[in-house]
C-alpha cells in the first residue's frame, strides 16, 4: 500500500512516498520533492564577461566558469561553498572561451579563433589538475560545447558568424568528437539547400545577403538526449532547431518552428518604452520564436525540447536587417491608417526586420514581426512539434509580483522584453522535473513545476540585488551538491558573479 501526501505553501510542495511491507507500516521508502530555493551565497569572479556559463565537476567540487573578461576558465573549488578556492586555466595562446562542460573528471572548452571565421577548438581538460588533455579542431566560432550523458562523445554547435562587413560568412555546423579515438566529424547543412523554400514557409529564415541556407545557419546551443543518440541544436537566427543521429553522424532534419500570435489575449505584450505604461495588449504582430539555450528532457518515456526563446537579429556594417517599425511602409488595406500603428505608443518603437513581411514586393509590410517569442516552449523531440509555449505568462509574473523590474523597467519592452535567455532542468527523484528560466534584462530565473511537460505550473521568481545578466544557468542535485542539497547555479554575465540558490 502505497499513501501519498501533498503539502503546498507559497512556492513549496513536497511530495512523500511511503511504501509499506505488509501490514506493520514499516517505511520502505520515502523521497523528498520539496521545492523552496533561496539565495545561498555569491562569488565575484570579475567585471563585465567575466561570468558567462559554468559547469560543475561533481568529483573534484569544482565549479568552472567562462571568463571572457580574463580570457580565462576561472575555476572555484566549492567543496566548502562559504570558502572557495579560486584556479585559472590561461586561454592566451588559444582564443576566446565561449562554452565549457564536464563529465567524468574531463573539462571541454569551446574556444573561437582570433578570427572568428576561421576554425576553432574543442580543448579538453584533466579537472584534478587542470592540465590539457587533448585538443581538436572544429568549425568557425564553436559557441556550445556539450558531453554525451555515455561520456564517449562531445558536440559542438559551430555558430559560423560573418565578418563585420559580412564579406565573409563561414558555414554554420556541428562537430561530432569521438573521445576515445579522437575523431572529429563537422557536419553542414548542404544536403538542406534543395529543402530552403519548403522550410520558409513553414517559418524557417534564410536571409543573410546572397547566402545559401548552409551559410547562412549559425547554430547556437546543444542538448543530448539520455541514451546519448540524439542531439538537437537551436538555430537561433533561422528560428530552428536541428535534430542530429550521433550514430549516424548525420543531420536528420530541421524543424521550423513558425511564429507567435501577439493578437490572441493569451499572447499580449507590452510593445512600446515610450508609452509611460506598463501593460499587455494585443496587437496584429508575429513573434519568431528564436531559440537560445534548450534543454532535454525524457519525462514518462517521451522526448522533449524545452526552449528559452529570446530572439536575435543581425545588425552588421555590411547587412542589418534591424529597423523599428515606424521605418516601415504598411499596406493600409491590413493596418488602417486609423488605427495609428506606427505611433511610438502604439508599435512604431517595436523593433522588426526588414527581410519579412512584403509578400508581394510591392514596398508595403502586410504581416509584421518582431524578435523572439517573450517565453519559453516545450517541443516533441521526435517531431519538432510544438506542445506548449508560456504565452504571456513571464510578462503576466513579473508584472504583478516586480513591476520595477518588467522588462527591464519598461526600457525593453520595445525589443525582446525580459529576453527570457537560458533553461535548466532540475530532476527530483524522477518523481519531479523544476525547470529554470534566466531572464536576461529582469536579472532575474523564473521557476516552474514541468512534471507534466504541456502543463508547466508557474513556482517563483529569483533574483539577488547585484546580479545582473544571467547567462547562464546550471542545476547540481542533492546527491552531487557539495552542501547535500539542490543548487541552482546562475552566471551573471554584466556583473561577473556566480551566484547559488539553495533548495531548502
Amino acid at each position: 500500500m502505497k499513501t501519498l501526501q501533498k503539502i503546498i505553501l507559497g512556492t513549496t510542495l513536497s511530495v512523500l512516498a511511503i511504501g509499506c511491507q505488509n501490514d506493520d507500516d514499516t517505511v520502505k521508502k520515502q523521497i523528498d520533492t520539496s521545492v523552496n530555493f533561496s539565495y545561498k551565497t555569491s562569488i565575484k569572479i570579475g567585471g563585465e564577461g567575466a561570468s558567462e556559463i559554468s559547469a560543475f565537476d561533481k568529483i573534484s567540487k569544482k565549479l568552472f566558469t567562462v571568463n571572457v573578461e580574463s580570457n580565462e576558465i576561472s575555476i572555484n573549488n566549492i567543496t566548502d561553498l562559504n570558502n572557495p578556492k579560486k584556479e585559472k586555466i590561461d586561454l592566451t595562446t588559444y582564443g576566446a572561451p565561449n562554452s565549457v562542460a564536464v563529465l567524468n573528471g574531463q573539462l571541454a572548452v569551446a574556444v573561437e579563433a582570433s578570427v572568428k571565421q576561421n576554425n576553432g577548438k574543442i580543448l579538453l581538460f584533466n579537472t584534478a589538475d587542470n592540465k590539457l588533455i587533448s585538443e581538436f579542431t572544429v568549425g568557425a566560432l564553436p559557441d556550445m560545447v556539450a558531453f554525451s550523458p555515455d561520456g564517449k562523445t562531445i558536440v559542438s554547435a559551430n555558430e559560423g558568424e560573418p565578418n563585420s562587413e559580412y564579406t565573409i560568412d563561414p558555414k554554420g555546423t556541428i562537430s561530432i568528437i569521438n573521445i576515445e579515438n579522437k575523431e572529429v566529424t563537422t557536419l553542414n547543412f548542404d544536403a538542406f539547400n534543395s529543402d530552403e523554400s519548403a522550410l520558409e514557409k513553414d517559418g524557417f529564415r534564410v536571409f543573410g545577403p546572397d547566402a545559401t541556407l548552409s551559410e547562412d545557419v549559425e547554430p547556437e546551443y546543444v542538448a543530448i538526449s539520455d541514451d546519448s543518440k540524439t542531439a538537437w541544436i537551436s538555430l537561433q537566427e533561422n528560428n530552428g532547431i536541428a535534430k542530429v543521429n550521433l550514430a549516424t553522424k548525420t543531420i536528420e532534419a530541421i524543424y521550423p518552428l513558425g511564429f507567435k500570435d501577439y493578437n490572441l489575449a493569451e499572447n499580449s505584450i507590452d510593445a512600446s518604452d515610450k508609452d509611460d505604461k506598463k501593460e499587455l495588449k494585443k496587437w496584429p504582430v508575429k513573434g519568431m520564436y528564436q531559440p537560445d539555450a534548450i534543454k532535454y528532457a525524457n519525462i514518462n518515456g517521451v522526448d522533449y525540447i524545452f526552449s528559452a526563446n529570446e530572439g536575435d537579429s543581425r545588425d552588421y556594417d555590411g547587412f542589418s536587417e534591424e529597423v523599428r517599425m515606424d521605418d516601415l511602409v504598411l499596406d493600409e488595406t491590413v493596418f488602417p491608417i486609423s488605427k495609428d500603428y506606427l505611433n511610438e505608443v502604439n508599435l512604431g518603437r517595436l523593433k522588426t526586420t526588414t527581410t519579412l513581411g512584403d509578400t508581394n514586393n510591392d514596398g508595403k509590410v502586410e504581416t509584421l514581426y518582431s524578435y523572439g517569442a517573450r517565453s519559453f516552449s516545450v517541443w516533441s523531440g521526435d517531431s519538432g512539434t510544438l506542445l506548449y509555449d508560456s504565452g504571456n505568462n513571464i510578462a503576466t509574473e513579473t508584472l504583478n509580483a516586480t513591476l520595477d523590474r518588467f522588462n527591464d523597467n519598461d526600457k525593453r519592452s520595445d525589443d525582446k522584453g525580459a529576453e527570457p535567455e537560458s533553461v535548466e532542468i532540475l530532476n527530483i527523484g524522477n518523481e519531479r522535473y523544476i525547470l529554470f528560466v534566466g531572464l536576461e534584462r529582469n536579472d532575474q530565473v523564473m521557476v516552474y513545476d514541468v512534471t507534466n511537460p504541456t502543463a508547466p505550473v508557474f513556482l517563483d521568481i529569483l533574483s539577488h540585488t547585484g546580479d545582473e545578466g544571467p547567462e547562464g544557468l546550471l542545476a547540481i542535485s542533492a546527491e552531487d551538491s557539495p552542501t547535500g542539497k539542490a543548487l541552482l547555479v546562475v552566471s551573471n554575465e554584466d556583473s561577473g558573479t556566480v551566484t547559488f540558490y539553495e533548495n531548502k
